[in-house]
């Protein structure tokens, strides 16, 4: 059965990609989302790709689509979208940005990468296996205040101080080296379990968030698109949980409304300048179909700004 990712035909949609246009899929991933942007791209259309996760660059489909001239791909972080896009003489000429911040299907179902408690693995968690602190090391050295407020803050779990301090005390005895330690010493710490959530999840978003970077990176991906966007062209964003949602939301409400500085009083309409980016639709969730062949896409939630005509 062929892969499609989460919200296929929503982001093909929203894209309102044309056929001599040039796009940017910030997450390739298994390349799902980029094969459907190629098949609606005429000959003069271009797509630039990238991921910071050496496993997909590498991979066979990768390497396939490589094949079409009209298709490049980088081992990028999201930070490096603005220096990307000058590199190939492309500032202020894309037509459509997309950005899927969920973790792929391969990195879950691959054990050795660390990211899903429900298999017995390594404890990794990088987005990038080449380079970076793994989620044992950090682990074995973070101080416990900053533990709690990292479970707290990216996980919104209850039960920081509880986990956090199971986690100290079982490391002074013994190195916490397995997703399948890690997740049972979760479970035995928190005194009330969520019916619908196994109770190591909010903990191994918290540590991945972290190890990763993740909600800078959101942050700098979303601040760079306002540059290298072209006057009408489109941002997706598609988040998985409510603090990358929230960032989005934040974001396109700022940059949709009317700006002056601060320091400037009084204010004169000289000093009030609009926002780049118009909001475009509601936002929009996977379909009950999606959710019933693909459960990862319950939590999806994507928001699509445009740039403004200059």
């Amino acid at each position: 059965m062929e892969h499609l990712p989460v919200m296929y035909e929503k982001v093909l949609q929203q894209l309102a990609i044309k056929d001599d246009g040039i796009y940017i899929d910030c997450t390739f991933g298994r390349g799902g989302h980029s094969q459907g942007i190629l098949n609606l791209l005429g000959q003069n259309g271009k797509l630039l790709a990238f991921d910071r996760d050496s496993d997909a660059i590498n991979s066979d489909y990768a390497q396939s689509m490589l094949m079409d001239q009209r298709f490049k791909l980088k081992h990028n972080c999201f930070s490096e979208l603005e220096s990307i896009v000058a590199a190939e003489g492309m500032t202020e000429k894309i037509d459509g940005i997309l950005v899927d911040l969920g973790v792929s299907s391969p990195q879950l179902d691959n054990s050795e990468r660390g990211f899903s408690f429900l298999r017995d693995g390594p404890l990794d968690m990088r987005m990038d296996s080449q380079k970076g602190t793994t989620a044992e090391q950090w682990l074995a050295n973070v101080d416990e205040k900053d533990l709690v407020k990292v479970l707290f803050d990216y996980g919104e779990e209850r039960f920081a101080r509880r986990i956090a301090r199971a986690i100290i005390e079982k490391r002074a005895q013994s190195p916490i080296a397995t997703t399948r330690q890690l997740a049972q010493l979760i479970t035995d710490a928190i005194p009330v379990r969520d019916m619908h959530k196994h109770p190591a999840t909010r903990t191994f978003q918290a540590i991945r968030i972290e190890i990763n970077k993740e909600l800078d990176e959101l942050k700098a991906v979303l601040q760079q698109s306002t540059r290298v966007l072209r006057s009408g062209g489109r941002l997706v964003v598609i988040s998985f949980h409510s603090l990358e949602d929230r960032i989005v939301k934040r974001f396109i409400r700022e940059e949709s409304g009317a700006k002056y500085n601060p320091g400037k009083l009084p204010i004169k309409e000289v000093d009030i300048t609009k926002g780049l980016l118009k909001k475009v639709g509601k936002v929009l969730k996977a379909s009950e179909q999606e959710v019933a062949e693909n459960p990862r896409a319950r939590s999806a939630i994507m928001r699509v700004a445009e740039k403004v005509k200059c």
